[in-house]
């Protein structure tokens, strides 16, 4: 399945903000967790939009977006929130 981006935002105004002319979505069929560092175990995301940047991802999960990484199997493995603004969480890259 592949998911919609937030309202007002377009997979060229990611490219754009990104300076990533091959920013995609990907399918949200994959396996994602964020880890957390003080429990030192990790919590399964259920992503709503997964957008890739050759090999990092912003994750979608409710309403805040995580950073995290491609594996080679297609899992995601995110390591910090960016917050709800999908503006911020790009420019964080």
């Amino acid at each position: 399945m592949i998911p919609n981006l937030p309202a007002d935002w377009t997979i060229e105004r990611v490219r754009t903000l990104s300076g990533d002319a091959s920013a995609t979505l990907l399918s949200l069929d994959r396996f994602v967790v964020v880890e957390d560092w003080e429990q030192g175990d990790y919590s399964v995301l259920r992503p709503r939009v997964i957008l890739s940047f050759h090999g990092l991802c912003l994750v979608q999960d409710d309403d805040e977006w995580f950073m995290g990484e491609l594996d080679d199997d297609g899992s995601i493995a995110c390591w910090s929130s960016y917050g709800s603004d999908l503006a911020e969480a790009i420019r964080g890259l």
